[in-house]
């Protein structure tokens, strides 16, 4: 390993590893940044790291719903300092979603389980620094990612009406339509024409049950969390406000 390595953990609990990932990488300089504000900071106008390694969902109920690793990519991107990221999962199923994302994403250089313990991190943190891509963090999604669901027109539009359900902001399809800035007839069509057909595609409807509205709100409570990152990563973030 190269001595003055530069790692980035982006983590609100970073400083539990960071000294023993000193340890471990010979002359490397390990920063941890535990907020948005803080990576921001870290990488506008500095000198770009080697390895960003970050929480795909940050263990803080404060950041839980406004930021998570796929934002790291952005803040990354957005301030021309983009570096091999490795994001660390906890094994919940809460996370499935991004994970989904993340590992279609060219940013991503790895996944990695903590349970694994911190050998596997630093491993994996030797390789993204040599160019290799990693991936211990389970198996491959069952069924379409929601992140290839919302592309196109139909999709975006999919996507904006699932994040609008999911922040809470509406209740019935005339209010969808305003948090959503869509027509009525568009929000008519949730059910039927956008987020209905990407449940039965994902095998998320039992289909010995009426597809209803109330069946598409539920769906987007169960995925709220990656909805509500979607949108606030692909500029949507006003359907995520109450009107």
């Amino acid at each position: 390993m190269a001595s003055g390595m530069r790692v980035l953990v982006a983590s609100p609990l970073g400083r539990v590893i960071s000294t023993s990932m000193e340890r471990d990488l010979d002359g490397v300089v390990v920063e941890v940044v535990g907020d948005r504000a803080g990576l921001v900071r870290s990488v506008t106008g500095k000198v770009r790291f080697d390895v960003v390694i970050a929480d795909l969902i940050w263990n803080n109920p404060d950041a839980e719903w406004s930021f998570d690793g796929l934002d790291v990519i952005n803040v990354l991107r957005d301030a021309d300092r983009m570096a091999p990221v490795l994001l660390a999962t906890q094994g919940h199923s809460m996370e499935q979603d991004h994970l989904d994302e993340a590992r279609l994403r060219d940013e991503v250089s790895g996944i990695v389980r903590k349970s694994d313990g911190l050998e596997a991190i630093v491993a994996a943190i030797r390789a993204a620094a040599v160019g290799k891509r990693t991936d211990d963090a389970g198996p491959a999604p069952r069924a379409v990612p929601l992140y290839k669901e919302f592309v196109g027109q139909r999709g975006t539009t999919a996507g904006r009406l699932a994040g609008a359900i999911a922040s809470g902001c509406t209740s019935d399809n005339a209010s969808l339509a305003k948090a959503a800035s869509v027509s009525p007839n568009t929000a008519n069509k949730v059910t039927s024409h956008y987020l209905g057909p990407i449940m039965t595609r994902r095998g998320e409807h039992d289909t010995r049950l009426q597809l209803t509205q109330a069946s598409v709100y539920r769906w987007c409570g169960l995925h709220a969390r990656y909805l509500v990152s979607w949108c606030r990563r692909h500029g949507h973030e006003d359907v995520l406000k109450p009107v």
